[in-house]
């Protein structure tokens, strides 16, 4: 297995976003790519080109009804997905497609061992679902990558989240799904979107017991997050996975204008390191992160660096 860190970059990637004023503004990847440079890490991860993602790809996890539905309405822009949060401005087909894209393009190098490490900075789009959009989510790069994991082969794949919002997209859509060991450590959500995954949620049918939601409290510190790291860690370990997804929102860090939990990056170079020491147990080394939300730019810089010098410093 080569030791590259693979970091996706790129102007069609960088397009993923919306108008000026909305949260999840265009500028997020130029504000990561200056913090990576300024920490000098630039110089010590392999640049990953944007892929774009056919239909047959989205077509993995999203309805046929709804990927035409996006595309028609991409063609000339103008009023929302859903009910007021996800706008639907020209383009976004493509600029959605090159997200999932980009994270299939990382799955597959891990699958084919030409690379030790990936992270997608531009993605994570956990809320939306098979049918339809949500959160600021068009298309649901996650859910896309584990479909292509399970027709791989793989029957363990992880999937852990430490957005502030709970991955709803993610959970319910393989909620009774057994090959899929699900951790969301997040603020609760009686008091935060979606409003959704309570310490009872713990999966369906087969799948009970395969899925460990995690709430904290508005506030919470590294140290609560800490507490929940290790219940994670014990999660996982009975979970032997074959490969670790890990959704690395940056909303989590103190001062995010949208949410209320107060980690600092510290809380997710942690998780980054302690899940490549997992993966190098179980899993081949296999770590695939998506960088999810963070609507303060020097939070989203700070956070997603920490975890690329994890990546590079456990290779």
């Amino acid at each position: 297995m080569r030791h590259d860190v693979v970091v996706y970059q790129g102007e069609a990637l960088g397009r993923y976003g919306f108008g000026e004023g909305h949260p999840f503004g265009p500028n997020r990847l130029a504000a990561f790519l200056a913090g990576l440079a300024h920490e000098g890490l630039d110089r010590a991860v392999t640049p990953g080109a944007p892929v774009a993602a056919d239909e047959a790809a989205l077509s993995l996890f999203h309805d046929a009804a709804y990927i035409r539905h996006v595309r028609l309405r991409s063609l000339s822009g103008g009023g929302f997905l859903d009910q007021g949060d996800t706008p639907a401005p020209a383009g976004i087909f493509d600029a959605g497609g090159h997200v999932v894209g980009s994270v299939l393009d990382g799955a597959d190098r891990l699958l084919r061992g030409t690379a030790a490490r990936v992270f997608v900075p531009i993605a994570g789009l956990h809320h939306a679902r098979r049918a339809r959009a949500a959160g600021f989510c068009v298309f649901n790069d996650a859910g896309v990558a584990i479909e292509y994991l399970k027709r791989a082969g793989l029957v363990r794949i992880a999937y852990v989240d430490i957005d502030a919002h709970h991955g709803d997209g993610v959970y319910y859509e393989f909620e009774d799904d057994p090959c899929v060991f699900g951790v969301d450590i997040h603020e609760d959500g009686r008091f935060l979107y979606p409003g959704t995954g309570g310490r009872q949620e713990r999966g369906l049918g087969a799948a009970h017991g395969r899925k460990l939601n995690i709430p904290l409290a508005p506030g919470a510190t590294d140290r609560d997050f800490l507490a929940a790291w290790d219940e994670t860690e014990e999660f996982l370990r009975a979970a032997r996975p074959e490969i670790i997804l890990l959704q690395a929102g940056a909303d989590s860090i103190a001062g995010d204008p949208l949410t209320h939990l107060a980690l600092t990056p510290e809380a997710h170079r942690h998780a980054a390191a302690r899940l490549c020491t997992l993966a190098g147990e179980y899993a081949d080394g296999r770590v695939l992160v998506m960088g999810g939300g963070g609507y303060h730019l020097g939070n989203v810089a700070a956070a997603w660096t920490a975890v690329v010098g994890a990546l590079v410093a456990d290779r």
